[in-house]
């Protein structure tokens, strides 16, 4: 038709009766409250789609007619008044006990950076795993009452949709978000004016302005550039999540770190905890110890002070993952920065320094210098972080060295499927929910009835493959499929719905991730899924970073074989895989993939989340399935690890994955009793629930920070401040004298100790230091019992410090301990010593060691 389209929306006035709709629809607790999403889809289950879940959307153009017939509406308003009720109760809760033990809500305040937040499809602001982690991190935070509140960025444009063209080729969307359309207000000050910042970058001022959003108990403050006091180039600051270049990405991370913590004071928020999740929030460091030298205290107190209340995440094992800049960039961008630290750029470069690369400016390592509580995502992440990060302390063994881990956990209220929480509530009432972190709790799961456990399932899986047969339709036709084509491919996976096993693989396509290990031998696989008798369906699903070509040749890999004869309407490829479409499958599918190369994989949440609806995953023995695996909750593929060659490794690994899909997986769900149902399956299905909602859940995730990281980092600002920033005056002094000496400090035996000793008698272990003008106070000399392992490596059974005991004739002092050896048969002993002072956050923060 000629002439050109616009638009008007015509928005309904609300009816008295159902005025707090638009309350709801502000506070982001609707994204983990079923009963406020079920009165927007009772209200217009369709619109509540269009509008892509959001209901600030859906409040704009919902009918005038509907709002005033649900207005009248017994039951609707019934439904309102229920979802009111939750609302209110939950927002009535006081702190939890288990949080107010190590938080005080009148005394603390933990403020929680990020560069992306991933709470709802309805606010974009997020791209993947690192955000929804985030978003997961915050709903239990305010779950818990935490005193806590999280920094971001809000984007115009946050990260791309997807759509995948005929000849597999991904192709990127990108969509400017309407303000209007989001869960958030304008932060005002006391007057009523709006708020907005100034923050310098290079040589001028860039002016941010501040945006609040509500989540349930905790605030979310989101910093925006694109406004009229600031240039055109410098509006697009923030205009795009992870876009532009180094350029764009370094002003995006000082607006983040820096003008975060300007944007906390001028709300007057005074965070006694800083929590900085991943490292493009590191600039914060240097902005806190600004403040510090501003009030008069010298940098490197202030550098104590910062980093004793700092807690920093780090969520990837892969290099290419963590920020780097140019000195000269980090010089001109935060010139004036610098110049308020009055201390020479030379210190603040090697802040970020490496000795492999001393020319660049590693946010990572920035954040590591400028934290005392650090920490990887799962166990066997916190491992290979030690042994990346180990340069930070270069004398201490990468197993004792300050890193630590906090396993992911996934917002149980958000991932698990309506109809599970139905089951529960129906079965256990509603006390299940005050039970998250009691495995004992958790029995319960074997006491459902099997028929009921089977039902639920099924119909979960039944709802996945409607709404991949609804987007495949689309996504079929624009690629060119006949009708005919298309009609045989859904027919087929509606046909024996009941009977169908089906795999999913849905994340980041990056080549570390194998997404394409399943066809290394693609005869055998095309054998397996295509068993008329046994039939099996695998879901494809996930982005390639725009800038990933690698990735991005998986996708067309997945696609061509999708389209081959052998797996036509048996492996599916599904576009624009987003948080709406990864409920659906972690909850639909039978079988969770996941195949990195070991140990790249630094959590994987996604099999958590199938792993608490019952799905069973199989997967290579990483991430947090290193920990989550056991016997009877799913499978666990051995990894090879990186010493092994890749087309080795691919090979072995792949033919492992087959082998247990075509000897277990299979054989394990096709093997029916009388009623239709397989019982094996359903005790490992239930195992995998009973096993994973404890353990894996963000509850527990967030009150593992409150008890071993928040609450010390806590206690250990307020003594640092105590008396005028004593104690960190005195610390900060004190590690100067011992960087300045510890060069000079040697030690060596004083005496011999016998190879052979009977069961009731002690050695004499004595040693000789010089300590090269430290004290004797000022170190722990030990001696460590152990026995060393097949391949070598020494295992610390028990310590002991060894006295110092005066000195010898050329002035070294003498450190010596009588001891009995703790071990029966051959042992090993070694005696180390390292710097010691009170006041130490880790006894081996100072990164010194010496060995005899």
């Amino acid at each position: 038709m000629p002439g050109s389209k616009f638009t008007i929306e015509v928005n309904p006035i609300i009816p008295k009766a159902l005025e707090r709709l638009e309350e709801l629809a502000s506070n982001l607790f609707y994204t983990w409250s079923i009963q406020i999403r079920r009165l927007f889809i009772q209200l217009d289950a369709d619109l509540w789609s269009a509008s892509g879940n959001n209901p600030k959307v859906f409040l704009h153009r919902v009918s005038q007619k509907r709002l005033e017939e649900a207005a009248a509406d017994r039951l609707f308003m019934e439904s309102y008044q229920r979802a009111l009720s939750v609302f209110d109760s939950y927002h009535q809760a006081k702190i939890s006990d288990q949080v107010s033990h190590h938080l005080k809500p009148r005394e603390d305040l933990v403020a929680y950076f990020c560069a992306e937040f991933g709470l709802h499809e309805s606010l974009p602001i997020y791209s993947g795993g690192l955000g929804i982690l985030a978003g997961d991190h915050c709903k239990a935070a305010s779950d818990l009452n935490l005193p806590f509140i999280a920094v971001g960025l809000l984007y115009r444009q946050g990260y791309f949709t997807q759509s995948i063209d005929a000849h597999g080729n991904q192709v990127a969307h990108f969509t400017p978000t309407e303000f209007d359309n989001l869960p958030i207000k304008p932060a005002l000050d006391k007057d009523g004016q709006e708020l907005v910042i100034s923050i310098p970058i290079a040589d001028k001022d860039i002016f941010v302005k501040i945006w609040c959003a509500q989540a349930g108990h905790i605030r979310l403050v989101l910093l925006d550039t694109d406004i009229a006091e600031n240039s055109d180039d410098d509006r697009t600051i923030t205009f795009q999540l992870y876009g532009g270049d180094k350029t764009t990405r370094i002003q995006q991370e000082i607006v983040l770190g820096i003008g975060g913590l300007r944007a906390l004071r001028a709300l007057d928020y005074n965070p006694t905890v800083w929590h900085i999740n991943e490292g493009h929030a590191s600039f914060l460091i240097l902005e806190r110890c600004r403040e510090y030298v501003q009030r008069g205290i010298e940098f490197h107190v202030a550098m104590e002070l910062t980093a004793a209340t700092t807690v920093f995440t780090t969520h990837t094992p892969v290099p290419a993952g963590h920020d780097i800049f140019k000195h000269e960039d980090v010089e001109k961008y935060l010139q004036t920065i610098i110049a308020e630290l009055k201390v020479d750029k030379t210190l603040i470069n090697s802040l970020g320094q490496s000795k492999e690369a001393p020319e660049d400016f590693n946010m990572t390592t920035l954040a590591l210098r400028g934290s005392r509580f650090h920490n990887g995502v799962s166990r066997i992440h916190g491992s290979v972080a030690s042994m990346m990060e180990c340069e930070i302390w270069p004398q201490i063994p990468a197993n004792e060295n300050p890193i630590d881990y906090v396993t992911n956990g996934v917002h149980l209220y958000t991932f698990l499927a309506m109809e599970w929480m139905n089951l529960f509530d129906m079965r256990f009432g509603n006390g299940w929910r005050n039970e998250l972190l009691s495995e004992e709790y958790w029995r319960c799961i074997d006491n459902i009835p099997d028929h009921n456990f089977w039902s639920v399932r099924q119909s979960l899986k039944a709802d996945l493959i409607a709404e991949v047969c609804q987007r495949i339709k689309s996504q079929y036709r624009r690629h060119q499929y006949s009708e005919p084509q298309i009609k045989r491919i859904v027919e087929g996976l509606q046909a024996d719905l009941p009977n169908t096993l089906v795999l999913g693989f849905a994340r980041r396509f990056a080549t570390y991730k194998r997404a394409t290990l399943l066809f290394s031998d693609p005869e055998r696989l095309a054998r397996l899924l295509n068993d008329n008798d046994r039939p099996v369906v695998v879901f494809f699903a996930g982005k390639a970073h725009p800038s990933d070509m690698p990735g991005q040749h998986l996708i067309k890999l997945i696609h061509e074989f999708s389209k081959s004869e052998q797996f036509k309407g048996k492996v599916i490829l599904l576009e624009d895989y987003d948080l709406e479409l990864g409920r659906l499958l972690v909850s639909g599918v039978d079988v969770w993939l996941n195949t990195p190369e070991y140990p790249m994989e630094a959590s994987g949440t996604s099999g958590e989340k199938a792993g608490i609806n019952g799905a069973l995953n199989l997967s290579i023995l990483d991430g947090w399935w290193g920990e989550g695996y056991e016997e009877g909750n799913g499978w666990g593929i051995t990894p090879h690890g990186p010493q092994y060659d890749n087309t080795y490794r691919n090979q072995e690994e792949s033919r492992d994955l087959l082998d247990i899909l075509e000897h277990e997986v299979i054989p394990c769900y096709f093997q029916r009793n009388s009623n239709g149902v397989s019982e094996q399956w359903i005790r490992m299905s239930k195992a995998s629930m009973r096993l994973t909602i404890p353990r894996f859940n963000a509850q527990r995730m967030v009150m593992d920070y409150v008890t071993r990281f928040y609450s010390p980092a806590s206690k250990q600002g307020k003594k640092y401040i105590e008396n005028d920033n004593a104690v960190a005056t005195q610390l900060a002094n004190w590690k100067q004298s011992v960087n300045k000496l510890w060069s000079g400090v040697s030690m060596h035996y004083e005496n011999t100790v016998p190879e052979t000793i009977s069961s009731k008698d002690s050695v004499q272990i004595r040693v000789s230091v010089n300590l090269n003008h430290l004290q004797a106070g000022d170190v722990v000399v030990e001696c460590l019992f152990g026995k060393e392992s097949s391949n070598g490596q020494f295992k610390i059974e028990t310590s002991n410090k060894l006295l110092a005991k005066g000195e010898n004739e050329t002035g070294e002092t003498i450190f010596e301990m009588d001891i009995k050896p703790p071990l029966a048969g051959l042992q090993c002993y070694k005696i180390r010593i390292y710097p010691y002072h009170r006041s130490l956050t880790h006894p081996f923060e100072t990164g010194f060691m010496i060995w005899i």
